[in-house]
């Protein structure tokens, strides 16, 4: 063995098993823990390392798309997961998709039979005080161990339901019918403003209420607060709810008549270079192509490409801007590493990268060597800037997309022209990464 010392994974998901698989590979001792089956969720069904709760996709697997490109870094850093994933495919088009339950039985024999992993099954309530620790407990993490996390970081730390609102690509609005200013003049152009006439609010409104919404599973029900109301719900409380609420005037002048318009959307620069326009106030459980149609409605996105779409859903994740460092330490405890979902990572193959990233840095803690992080021209270091560097007050997850990578220095024209300049890059810069590290 390379050292005495054991790293402690706490949960086996697609997080903690790159983790795990990572440091065992390294010449290190592991100490895997996993609460099922003698505590399960309700989302579970099996027992299994790795099982896939909801979709049995990782994403689309050309390098011009965003989960493409994120798997290929992946692929350099020897990720368990892509491997599995291409050992258990199943057809699915241009998409990554696998056979859930041979892609989970393929990753538990792995760690079950990699002689540096020991496999604890039992839950963990709190962090251990000696030794470097690995939390990876994803979305469903245990109330208990929430409960504990919740006073270990810090009240209103810890968050257990996503209110997200949609993301869309900056550089697909119409701004000609948009104009950026701040409610009475206060604060600056911080807000793109998208006014309504009455007319276009109506049609509007109206296709809102006839959209097609995702049902809630048992384990998600929750009485929502104001703060995350679903916009779809607010509208169900009438034609005027709205305008009192995420699509209120009141204070706004539009530059171009002088006047208040009937109705404004308000979009927020999600990321400092400003790549990516948050619709605020519009949390939502439509369907993915229903979202698409109605938003689209919204003058100045009637093109618009988005990068996230809007959910609710039960999720447990930290406030990481405010917590962690890139390399995923705890700031208050640098031996206390976060992985997984519970980072405000969205997505399964997300999940995974980051796992890679604690458990080399876990690794690299052990060893005495500084901890590290990849280029954010890459798309797991854009990743891991923006789960570290998002405004704490507002920060909800992310999953892996264009729009969080550094634009090209130079014009290319196309998107899918420019999205293989920057995958081309990436790959480029993880590679050199690699070998400086090496």
């Amino acid at each position: 063995m390379k050292g005495k010392e054991v790293i402690n994974v706490i949960g086996a998901g697609l997080a903690g098993v790159e983790a795990a698989w990572r440091i065992a590979q390294s010449g290190h001792k592991v100490r895997l823990f996993e609460m099922r089956p003698k505590k399960t969720t309700p989302a579970h069904k099996t027992d299994k390392f790795a099982e896939l709760v909801c979709s049995n996709t990782l994403g689309g697997k050309e390098l011009t798309t965003p989960r493409g490109l994120l798997k290929a870094e992946m692929e350099l850093l020897d990720s368990l997961v892509v491997e599995a994933a291409k050992k258990t495919e199943v057809p699915a088009g241009g998409a990554l998709a696998v056979d859930r339950d041979k892609f989970a039985d393929y990753i538990t024999e792995k760690i079950e039979n990699h002689p540096n992993i020991e496999v604890i099954r039992e839950e963990v309530k709190e962090i251990p005080e000696e030794g470097i620790t690995i939390v990876a407990t994803g979305p469903l993490t245990s109330d208990e161990f929430s409960e504990y996390l919740r006073n270990y970081l810090g009240e209103k730390e810890l968050y257990f339901y996503d209110a997200i609102s949609p993301i869309v690509y900056a550089d697909t609005i119409d701004y000609s019918k948009c104009f950026w200013g701040s409610r009475y003049g206060k604060g600056g152009d911080d807000y793109l403003n998208c006014p309504m006439t009455e007319e276009e609010y109506e049609r509007f409104y109206n296709t809102l209420m006839e959209a097609e919404k995702v049902p809630l599973k048992d384990f998600e029900k929750a009485c929502y607060f104001e703060g995350c109301m679903p916009i779809e719900e607010m509208a169900e409380r009438g034609k005027q709810t709205l305008l009192f609420g995420p699509l209120r005037p009141v204070g706004i002048i539009d530059p171009r008549t002088g006047k208040q318009p009937f109705a404004v959307v308000q979009l927020r620069k999600e990321n400092k270079e400003g790549t990516l326009l948050n619709l605020v106030g519009f949390q939502t459980k439509l369907k993915y192509p229903e979202q698409k149609r109605v938003f689209r409605l919204i003058p100045g996105l009637e093109n618009a490409e988005f990068a996230r779409y809007g959910s609710i859903h039960r999720n447990t994740f930290i406030n990481s801007p405010k917590l962690l460092l890139r390399t995923l330490q705890l700031k208050k405890n640098p031996k206390v590493l976060f992985a997984g979902q519970i980072t405000g990572v969205e997505g399964y193959p997300e999940s995974a990268a980051s796992g890679i990233i604690a458990g080399m840095n876990a690794v690299r803690l052990l060893e005495g060597k500084t901890p590290v992080y990849p280029p954010e021209t890459t798309m797991i270091g854009a990743l891991l800037k923006y789960i570290t560097e998002a405004d704490p007050k507002s920060f909800q997850p992310m999953n892996a997309n264009f729009g969080l990578l550094p634009p090209p220095e130079k014009r290319i024209r196309g998107k899918k022209e420019r999205r293989a300049y920057l995958a081309e890059k990436a790959l480029k810069d993880m590679k050199e990464w690699l070998k400086e590290l090496s």
